[in-house]
């Protein structure tokens, strides 16, 4: 396996009368039992965490016994009797038990309005996450929720639910709005697929959208059609599924919007990340952060990227005001592998029923649009977060970065491709020369692999999605996402997959693309922190960065792989603050 690549920092200038000082004392070459900022006692610590196994992600000092907190920034690393030093009478001392603490999880990607409309509405999900297993099982799921959530459904009007997959569900199909119809006729209902690119509509739903036999698929969407006519079925793919569900977010006012915020917050929080991404904003969900951070109640770092075709002002900050910034823009080439709506350079596997034999999905956008969004963030130095599943969608990506950097060549804004599902080896070079950060899901080989193998991607090219050794051999950093709501945000879970790339029938696909614990660790913690130009405050247990930690079960590097899934989040602190705990009497693994 190919070496992890090391995290570097931008070297200092340091003049030669401190490095000749700094050798005469004997510093140099000597192990950093003690690294502090406090000086001479004249301070003392908020707080001391010890008596466990602390991973920093520092290579530099990879495990330490203690570390000191104060004012929401760490300010002592080392061994305990030394980081004990700077204990005052109210210092706390807080035990560990022999738990692990790592760095604070960085979000990679991922959606954190829409967590919470995961964490809001019916879950669909299939197992392990939910018990969508059927669409008799569905509809159940749907009246249930209905049924407890009286209110939300009076003051909504609709019954929704999310994370339904066709792939995961007995009858390997989607539901349609038959289907539906049977969890009501008066009342709409709305259910979205766990890919998020797609979902189901009743035919109130359709009614109330306008959606007939005569309405024509929009560009970069499909409604699809009973067999033999032009009736939508209630499925809808891509732009034309966004068109049903702005039909169901119309009808949030701001207070839905701001508990979805902070639902979803709380859900990333509980999986120990302390910074969070919403990795497409659209106006409602920008407007509803703004106030939520205004108010002082996130709990965690959120970084924004509007789409950039949606939104035409952006102001993109380095600097969090009330844990919320604006990161940069977002762009959307293709859809998802899943759900057969990802643009390849090859036809599927098997195609979607009704589909001809050469079909290879499609872009949701046309090459001058993708080429004038990439040309738009690099004249603004924007950072761009790029969605291209297929290799297409990647390629197309690739050529308008290049043309950009050509025409501005002094702008480093690291961009970004998210997803990267099937990413050619011959283009993992092509994203080195450029510096186009991949943000990885090798998640999908436990959710989806299966399924890629059998009928999206066929044997060969399912065993390379998410290529993470091609990445490695490179040299290169990535991260790694749960792309959250598609799957919970179960940092776990993508540990675990990223490690092991094991499917849920238990096949390892691409065994060449594992990665050690330590590796997908960073891809989580450092690298990721470096995606988002924040590599300097967050990412490793380091003095003078934030007080970000996650406290986990039992240790991701001792225990077998086989288990890191089923390791737990014990409790989440952001900037010395514990802002959750696992409730008491769960299974800690």
């Amino acid at each position: 396996m190919a070496k992890s690549p090391t995290h570097t920092r931008t070297p200092r200038l340091i003049p030669l009368a401190y490095c000749l000082l700094v050798i005469m004392i004997g510093v140099i070459g000597c192990k950093r039992d003690l690294n502090t900022n406090l000086s001479g006692g004249a301070e003392q610590a908020d707080a001391i965490y010890h008596n466990g196994t602390i991973l920093t992600m520092d290579d530099e000092q990879p495990t330490v016994e203690a570390v000191a907190v104060k004012d929401g920034q760490i300010v002592a690393v080392g061994a305990k009797d030394e980081v004990l030093k700077t204990a005052g009478d109210e210092t706390a001392k807080i035990d560990l038990g022999g738990k692990t603490m790592l760095p604070g999880f960085v979000d990679s990607h991922g959606h954190a309005y829409g967590v919470g409309l995961q964490a809001s509405t019916a879950n669909l999900l299939p197992p392990p996450d939910g018990a969508g297993k059927d669409i008799a099982a569905l509809q159940r799921l749907l009246r249930e929720w209905a049924s407890e959530n009286e209110a939300a459904v009076k003051k909504v009007g609709w019954i929704a639910g999310f994370g339904y997959d066709d792939s995961q569900l007995a009858e390997r199909r989607h539901p349609t709005r038959d289907d539906l119809d049977e969890v009501s006729k008066d009342l709409p209902v709305l259910i979205i697929h766990q890919s998020g690119h797609l979902g189901v509509g009743n035919s109130k739903a359709l009614e109330i959208a306008g959606v007939t036999a005569k309405t024509e698929n929009p560009t970069g969407g499909v409604f699809q059609r009973k067999k033999g006519s032009k009736e939508p079925n209630g499925v809808c793919e891509e732009y034309a599924w966004f068109y049903l569900l702005s039909k169901l977010a119309e009808r949030f006012d701001d207070d839905i919007n701001d508990d979805l915020v902070k639902a979803g917050a709380a859900l990333e929080a509980s999986f120990g990340y302390t910074t969070i991404q919403e990795g497409r904003a659209m106006s409602q969900g920008l407007a509803a952060m703004k106030r939520v951070a205004d108010k002082g109640e996130l709990l965690v770092d959120l970084v924004s990227y509007p789409d950039v075709l949606e939104i035409k002002r952006v102001k993109p900050s380095m600097r969090y005001t009330n844990h919320y910034r604006v990161g940069g823009v977002k762009l959307t080439i293709d859809g998802s592998p899943q759900g057969k709506t990802a643009w390849l350079s090859k036809p599927y596997y098997v195609v979607p029923e009704g589909q001809p034999k050469d079909y290879r999905g499609y872009a949701a956008i046309d090459d001058e649009t993708a080429m004038e969004a990439v040309d738009k963030a690099f004249a603004n130095g924007w950072q761009i977060l790029c969605h291209g599943n297929g290799d297409a969608a990647i390629d197309l990506f690739i050529d308008a970065v290049r043309a950009a950097k050509e025409k501005y060549p002094d702008v480093d804004n690291r961009p970004v491709l998210i997803h990267g599902q099937t990413l050619r080896e011959d283009q993992v070079g092509e994203l080195k020369e450029l510096g186009i950060f991949p943000s990885l899901f090798p998640m999908h080989t436990f959710y989806w692999g299966d399924w890629h193998r059998e009928s999206v991607l066929g044997p060969k090219r399912a065993e390379n999605i998410s290529p993470t050794g091609w990445v490695l051999e490179q040299g290169m950093m990535f991260g790694t996402h749960h792309d959250a709501p598609v799957a919970l945000p179960d940092s776990m879970r993508v540990l675990s997959a990223t490690v092991t790339r094991r499917s849920r029938s238990g096949r390892v696909l691409g065994p060449e693309h594992r990665v050690s614990v330590e590796t997908a660790l960073k891809a989580m913690t450092i690298w990721a922190a470096w995606q988002h130009f924040e590599e300097d405050t967050k990412g490793t247990i380091e003095v003078g960065k934030l007080a970000d930690f996650a406290i986990l079960s039992d240790n991701p590097l001792s225990i077998p792989e086989d288990q890191l899934a089923e390791l737990k989040v014990l409790e989440t602190i952001k900037e010395g603050v514990s802002i959750y705990k696992r409730p008491t009497g769960t299974a800690a693994r």
